[in-house]
C-alpha cells in the first residue's frame, strides 16, 4: 500500500487507525504522537522537503509507530523504529501488520546509550517525536536529538517544547547542524496518568528541521 499522492485529511485518516499504548508508562514519558500533527509533519516533510519518498528513515522512540506507518504509506524505502519497551513494540507490529506494511523494521534497544559509531550516517532521514525531557528525564530530549544527528545523512525532524527553543538553538549551533523552525504547533496532550488533574493541556511545541547544508 503505497500512496504517496494522497491527501493531507487522507492520511490523517488513515492514521486515526493506528492503536495507542494499552498502558502507558510514565518513565519513558509515553504519549502518543496524536494523528493530526503525525499527518501534518510528514505531509509538510514529503511535499516541501522530499525527505521521505525512496528514502531509509529511522523513527527513534517510535512507540507505536504512528510517524513510521505514515512515512511507510508515503513511500518510504524503508522505515526503522527504534524503542526501548517491548509492549509498544508489540502494539507497533500489529499496527503494520493490519496495515499490510511490509517496508519497516523494528529495534528493540536504548537508542541514548547506543554507541554512535554502530549507527553513523546509517538513514537518510530520521523523524520523531521524542520524550520532551520533563520530571525526571532532563536533558532527554537532547541525547534522542544528539543521536539523530549522528545518524541521518540528510536531515532530522523533531518535536520540541517552544520553551526549550532558545537552548535547542544553542546545541544545534555547538553542533555545527542548520536549524530551521518549520511550525508551531498546538500539542494537545490528553489525560494520561494518574497525576494528570486537567483532561488535556495545550503545550507550545516547535516542528523543527535539522540539516546539515
Amino acid at each position: 500500500m503505497c500512496l504517496q499522492d494522497m491527501k493531507l485529511k487522507e492520511l490523517e485518516g488513515c492514521l486515526q487507525q493506528v492503536d495507542v499504548f494499552e498502558s502507558p508508562k510514565l518513565l519513558l514519558e509515553q504519549y502518543p504522537t496524536r494523528p493530526h500533527i503525525a499527518a501534518c509533519m510528514l505531509y509538510t516533510i514529503h511535499n516541501t522537503f522530499g525527505d521521505i519518498e525512496d528514502k531509509v528513515i529511522a523513527d527513534l522512540g517510535c512507540g507505536c509507530g504512528v510517524l513510521s506507518i505514515g512515512a511507510a504509506m508515503l513511500g518510504a524505502g524503508f522505515c526503522i523504529g527504534f524503542d526501548i519497551d517491548e509492549d509498544a513494540l508489540d502494539t507497533f507490529r500489529t499496527n503494520s501488520e493490519e496495515f499490510e506494511l511490509s517496508n519497516i523494521d523494528l529495534v528493540q534497544c536504548d537508542i541514548c546509550s547506543m554507541a554512535p559509531t554502530n549507527l553513523e550516517k546509517s538513514v537518510d532521514t530520521v523523524i520523531m517525536n521524542p520524550p520532551f525531557g520533563t520530571k525526571h528525564n532532563k536533558g532527554m530530549d537532547m541525547k534522542f536529538l544528539k543521536t539523530a544527528l549522528q545518524m541521518a545523512r540528510t536531515s532530522v525532524y523533531s518535536l520540541h517544547k517552544t520553551s526549550t527553543r532558545e537552548h535547542v538553538q544553542k546545541k544545534a549551533a555547538d553542533w555545527k547542524v542548520k536549524m530551521e523552525v518549520i511550525a508551531e504547533l498546538r500539542y494537545d496532550l490528553p489525560a494520561t496518568y494518574k497525576f494528570h488533574k486537567k483532561k488535556s493541556v495545550d503545550i507550545e511545541v516547535d516542528f523543527i528541521r535539522f540539516s546539515f547544508d
